[in-house]
């Protein structure tokens, strides 16, 4: 199997990818496409890496090329990490100034 950290992280990006959170505000910013495309993009590696890890043992080019995807994954896990948590903390807040405006209402009415 592939480098199983790498592998991992892999995995975990094409599972953010795909989840609810990213597809609500892919659809909202109009980016669904460039979604989909980055998933196909990391899935074609995910496949690439089952490959790599025999070739690395003999080759030094394939080992500097794993070390440095491991790398640029680590960093999109990241953005993407980063990403939801805003879109997140955006809804939370969302939230709560629409509760703080219901209360609000429901105590003007309360006067009447």
């Amino acid at each position: 199997m592939a480098d199983a950290i790498l592998y991992g992280v892999v995995q975990t990006i094409i599972e953010s990818l795909g989840s609810s959170t990213l597809n609500r505000i892919g659809s909202i910013w109009g980016v669904n496409d460039e979604l989909e495309k980055m998933k196909n993009t990391i899935s074609t590696i995910q496949a690439v890496l089952e490959d790599a890890e025999e070739q690395q043992v003999k080759n030094h080019q394939v080992k500097d090329w794993l070390m440095k995807l491991r790398d640029a994954a680590f960093d999109a896990d990241d953005l993407l990490s980063e990403f939801t948590t805003h879109v997140l903390q955006q809804e939370v807040m969302d939230g709560h100034k629409i509760v703080k405006k219901l209360n609000y209402c429901i105590r003007f009415l309360e006067i009447f």
